[in-house]
């Protein structure tokens, strides 16, 4: 196995800077997911490690090679793609096999690689069908055991379950984590799923414009985002954002806004001491909202008008109009809530964050 190294990785298309300055080290047998919306330049930087796209500059090391100049079927890796990429006049047997009979292996080599692969993917009932006769999760499956077999220093994922159902994407997510611990191989995963980043990283890069945002395992990106936007982007629904100004009154720090008028607990307000006077962002968690049956007495609570109720069984989604502005507050699903409903909310104060408006990074 290898640890795979990027070092200032650029990537221009003429007056497109599609990848700036990026610096990643995946490490041995990690498998680093890199997330973010279309056109962040994720998948352009898949591709410049597989080979498939030319380098601006920069250097791309794989184990202790710099693979910039080699051609992708020199770089010891294995690209698993969106649309399966099978042969369809071949069987998933020769499908499996047809990258080791280009490499000149033994038949025998050949045979005991694809049959293991196919053990450990489940498909060995199936070696012998056209890719025609198979559903999209066993595609999927036959593009996974392709690449197994090559026995790669580092596995190369675009978007591979983009294609399959709500239901098939989470059993298929699953196997894929099965998969990699099983097998101890480096991989690095594109997706613009934020899910899908957060429960099969060992650690995520959340990118956007081309420039890497922060790099973390999962909870640490969910709990403590660099900016505005890592907040945003992860967690489903998504975070609550509101424009507030800081003020002290009688020492204590108080944020004011449209429908809030919150006093801010010691511990925070002496974090948010040099913005007293300023507008910051306020950020909040659906899940880290209660409804309150009264007055709350830590003063960190708001009153809202219920627009939208969503039942989902294990918990109620809640879209409330907060002055001018909507949140979504994630309740308990025991919660009696109707359209047009006045309740308040209480916010949990370890769980608040805050952001500067202009640079929009975490204060």
């Amino acid at each position: 196995m290898a640890r795979v190294v990027i070092r200032n990785l650029n990537k221009s298309y003429n007056e497109v800077h599609a990848v700036k300055g990026v610096n990643l080290e995946i490490r041995d047998r990690e498998f680093m997911v890199l997330v973010g919306p279309s056109g962040c330049g994720k998948t352009t930087t898949l591709r410049m490690v597989a080979g498939l796209e030319s380098i601006t500059s920069g250097d791309i090391v794989i184990g202790e090679t710099v693979v910039n100049e080699l051609p992708p079927m020199d770089r010891d890796i294995a690209m698993v793609f969106q649309n399966y990429a099978l042969y369809p006049h071949m069987s998933v047997y020769d499908n499996m096999a047809f990258g080791l009979k280009m490499r000149k292996f033994a038949r025998p080599e050949i045979d005991r690689r694809v049959r293991e692969a196919a053990d450990i993917l489940g498909i060995e009932n199936l070696l012998n069908r056209k890719p025609r006769q198979l559903s999209g999760g066993q595609r999927q499956r036959v593009a996974l055991g392709r690449a197994i077999v090559r026995h790669p220093q580092v596995f190369l994922f675009d978007e591979p379950l983009s294609n399959l159902d709500a239901k098939l994407r989470v059993q298929m997510r699953v196997e894929l984590k099965k998969i990699h611990d099983r097998l101890g191989t480096t991989a690095i995963y594109v997706t613009h799923d934020q899910i899908e980043a957060m429960t099969l990283g060992d650690r995520v890069v959340v990118m956007k414009d081309g420039v890497v945002q922060q790099v973390g395992e999962p909870l640490d990106l969910y709990n403590e985002p660099a900016n505005r936007f890592v907040a945003g982007f992860l967690g489903s629904p998504a975070m609550n954002f509101a424009t507030v100004a800081l003020t002290d009154v009688a020492g204590a720090t108080h944020a004011l806004g449209e429908g809030l008028q919150l006093a801010l607990p010691p511990q925070i307000g002496e974090r948010l001491r040099s913005h007293i006077g300023q507008q910051v962002t306020l950020g909040i968690r659906p899940e880290d909202l209660r409804v309150e049956s009264g007055e709350a007495a830590n003063g960190l609570s708001f009153g809202a008008v219920v627009e939208v109720v969503e039942r989902l069984g294990s918990e109620i989604l809640l879209d409330v109009k907060v002055g001018s502005g909507t949140m979504v507050a994630a309740v308990e699903p025991t919660v009696q809530a109707k359209v047009r409903d006045h309740l308040r909310l209480a916010l949990n104060p370890e769980r608040l964050h805050f952001f500067d408006c202009r640079s929009e990074a975490a204060i």
